[in-house]
């Protein structure tokens, strides 16, 4: 259990990291889908979806294939999926993400990788998004473009 110093250095463990609720450490593999009340850190793999309530942040080394909704989200490692954050979305510069980004707000840093779609959103549209997510985590969040809602207004004439 954390307290207010660790054991080794004796040095006070900042509010951040008591927050951190799960932790993937280096070398470790997860496979399956993984859910988390509080603040997820991964510095090792995840084949399967991530979602947590608070924020998600994945190290150099950390790798996730899968879709990931959280709060807000810091990458440094690699993704392959497609992300949802409902806040702040950062990808660093040694962060690599190939899918699909909906965010209310992205940073992506000089030399950062990032193939895919991005979607800005507002914080309604985002929390609806992600709720739509935790039901169904196996299936991408998908967003109406102005086209198909176009092609829908033509279609009902």
């Amino acid at each position: 259990m954390l307290g207010s110093k660790s054991k080794s250095t004796g040095a006070p463990i900042t509010e951040s990291q008591q927050k951190i609720g799960t932790i993937i450490g280096p070398g470790a593999v997860f496979n399956g889908d993984l859910t988390a009340p509080e603040a997820i850190r991964v510095d090792g793999y995840i084949y399967g979806n991530c979602t947590c309530d608070k924020n998600l942040i994945l190290g150099p080394e950390g790798q996730i294939k899968g879709n990931i909704s959280a709060q807000n989200i810091v990458i440094s490692g690699k993704v392959e999926g497609d992300i949802c954050a409902q806040e702040k979305m950062e990808i660093l510069s040694t962060g690599k993400v190939t899918g699909d980004i909906t965010a209310r707000s992205l940073v992506i840093d000089e030399d950062a990788y990032f193939d895919g779609r991005c979607t800005m959103t507002t914080v309604a549209l985002a929390d609806s998004q992600a709720k739509i997510a935790a039901k169904n985590p196996m299936e991408s969040v998908a967003i109406p473009s102005e086209e198909s809602s176009d092609k829908n207004k033509s279609d009902k004439k």
